[in-house]
């Protein structure tokens, strides 16, 4: 507990990384549920065609930095986590109260987030429900958090007002941290100045305890204070000695956090940049593995949809407001194909870019003499999920690159793509680019 480490200084650097860590997760996690769940009257941007692909692989990338954050944030005020008696008073009580909701959703929503992103859900709720209310419970206590610790992280937000000329942490008793060293917990106008703090703890015996010392910048134990020791202008002294060695710590834990961030970044994020394709580690998706050159997320097997969709008798029926027609594959290649540049990118992370070629959905919205500017709602073969019915607004019914897709990457779309038919617009989450179409139908 008398690391370094462990003080003001290292809560506020963390604790400002994690907000905005936190706040890019927010604003792009929003806009992914948004776009799943739009509200009355909402329009979304179709272009850039990268644009969700974009949005939803930083908020899987930033969200998995978060994990190695969260945990340097945590043993940087440890201490304060555990410390006797763990109530003052109502007051107290309260701050803490909200300091526990905002660790305990934290840890929650970033595993449960991991876990999304590898399609594993052992946990008995939703996923997409809790997440997204849970990003409102960490926004709104860390709100309450800054609030609180206003002053403190005031103190500390300067790297030299935080330390002293030999690199000791200054422990500012009137600024109301609890990251004191013991003695000096005093608050208010009884406290006493800001002093470098010294480091105080029960150490072992043997080898570990000179290595903990070591680490704590510590004297040795019953080590005789030696006169002529220090007064040798050649050494130095105590307090720079001290001071050098929390310096050393520090910065290897700081060396060490930002590995382990930078890591798990490059590890992971080739599941949706192109750079970093070469060092996906850990990614839940390798980019270019699968049929027809892409990543499959639902099988044709999984959706139930093995008969129906390869039935000879399929056709796609199109619904307008005065007329009505089938489709069979030939027929719809008979009404004009187009090619479009569009990404394929999923809710869990992962992306990649592709060619696909189809009908315009415009185009076959004309078919049925239905209005431009028309809402349209998609159905699949699948009998069950939750995105067997996907509506979609007028600006995606529009665009020249939404397709009705035939083919993807120079070939006929694999079964596992959506074959005989399905949908492909720009700027969309994955789950909502329907396969296995069967109707199409316009609902405004």
């Amino acid at each position: 507990m008398a690391s370094p480490n462990r003080n003001a200084r290292s809560a506020v650097v963390f604790g400002r990384l994690l907000g905005v860590a936190f706040l890019v997760c927010f604003g792009t996690g929003v806009y992914s549920y948004l776009l799943q769940q739009p509200l009355p009257g909402m329009r979304f941007p179709t272009q850039p065609a990268q644009l969700y692909q974009f949005t939803q692989g930083l908020h899987i990338t930033t969200g998995i930095a978060i994990i190695p954050l969260l945990l340097a944030k945590l043993n940087a005020v440890m201490p304060a986590l555990v410390q006797v008696p763990p109530v003052r008073g109502v007051l107290h009580l309260l701050e803490r109260l909200s300091i526990a909701v905002l660790v305990a959703s934290a840890i929650v929503q970033v595993g449960t987030g991991l876990l999304n992103t590898y399609q594993w859900y052992p946990f008995p709720f939703p996923f997409k429900q809790v997440h997204n209310a849970l990003a409102y419970v960490i926004i709104g206590s860390l709100i309450v958090h800054i609030g609180v610790k206003l002053r403190l992280i005031g103190r500390y937000w300067r790297k030299r007002d935080s330390y002293d000329a030999d690199g000791r942490f200054v422990a500012d008793p009137d600024a109301g941290s609890e990251l004191l060293p013991p003695g000096q917990e005093a608050r208010g106008a009884s406290a006493s100045q800001p002093t470098a703090a010294p480091t105080v703890a029960a150490y072992p015996r043997g080898l570990t305890g000179r290595v903990l010392r070591w680490v704590d910048g510590a004297p040795a134990s019953g080590a005789p204070a030696d006169p002529t020791e220090t007064s040798r202008a050649s050494r130095p002294t105590p307090d720079a000695t001290q001071g050098r060695r929390e310096r050393i710590a520090r910065r290897g834990f700081l060396t060490g956090v930002t590995a382990a961030t930078a890591g798990v970044v490059v590890l992971t994020a080739g599941q949706s940049n192109r750079l970093a394709e070469p060092f996906n580690v850990f990614g839940a998706r390798q980019r270019h593995r699968g049929p027809n050159d892409l990543p499959v997320n639902r099988t044709a097997r999984a959706a139930g949809v093995l008969a129906t969709a390869t039935a000879a008798d399929w056709s796609l029926t199109v619904v307008g407001r005065d007329v009505t027609r089938s489709f069979s594959r030939v027929e719809l290649v008979a009404l004009g194909t187009a090619e479009a540049e569009l990404p394929i990118s999923c809710v869990e992370g992962w992306s990649q870019m592709a060619t696909w070629k189809g009908v315009r959905m415009r185009d076959l919205l004309a078919a049925v003499q239905a209005e431009p500017g028309s809402q349209v709602r998609v159905t699949s073969l699948e009998q069950h999920g939750g995105y067997r019915v996907m509506d979609m607004g007028p600006e995606y019914a529009e665009d020249p690159t939404t397709l009705i897709a035939l083919e993807l990457n120079g070939q006929k779309l694999d079964l596992d793509h959506g074959f005989p038919a399905r949908i492909i617009a720009p700027g969309r989450p994955g789950v909502l680019q329907t396969k296995w179409i069967e109707k199409i139908e316009v609902i405004a």
